[in-house]
């Protein structure tokens, strides 16, 4: 019997350039970490180098049900109005910090960055404003020049403002709030105590 013509075990396809076993289990916990913190799908798939077909099966197995469907926050003009500013900056300078101190980059600073701002409200019991969800999407139109921060001149304090936006001694909204911030939680209040 000649062995160069028996028939030999197919050759294992091999992986393509630049992916690794090792790169896809990072991606897939990743994933998991991210769907845990409640990450939407167009979030997923735009961090993450996995194909869709295999979030959407991730996202089934973890929540239990289908991903949301629907638009992703576009508008600049909510991370500037009077409560919101104060999560927003909070969660930016928490990723500045992670991204410059901690050395992170990407989706795993924003990741870092979100859970020391939700570690922070817990403390405080104070209830979160950004999903992560939206502190990805601040992050970006960070990143992409259409918000910055800029220090506000009685508290030095960093606070969220649109980009190139006229401001001559800035003052936070935690300074001088507006003049109805907090009507509408104090008779919620009130009406729950009566």
């Amino acid at each position: 019997m000649d062995l160069r013509t028996a028939t030999a075990p197919p050759n294992p396809t091999p992986l393509s350039p630049g992916k690794s076993v090792l790169h896809d289990v990072e991606q897939t916990q990743l994933a998991i970490e991210l769907i845990g913190v409640g990450a939407r799908l167009q979030v997923l798939e735009s961090a993450l180098s996995l194909p869709r077909v295999r979030l959407v099966r991730l996202y089934k197995e973890l929540r239990g049900a289908s991903p949301p469907r629907g638009m992703l926050p576009f508008s600049t003009d909510w991370f500037v109005t009077w409560r919101p500013n104060a999560h927003a900056s909070m969660l930016l300078n928490a990723y500045r910090f992670m991204r410059d101190a901690g050395g992170l980059a990407g989706i795993r600073a924003v990741l870092s960055g979100y859970r020391v701002y939700r570690e922070q409200l817990s403390v405080t019991g104070e209830t979160a404003e950004l999903s992560f969800t939206r502190a990805w999407t601040l992050v970006r139109f960070h990143e992409n020049g259409m918000l910055q921060l800029e220090r506000c001149r009685r508290c030095a304090g960093d606070y969220v403002v649109h980009a190139h936006g006229p401001r001559r001694h800035y003052v936070c909204g935690l300074c001088m709030p507006p003049a109805r911030a907090g009507k509408g939680r104090k008779a919620a209040a009130r009406r729950t105590v009566a």
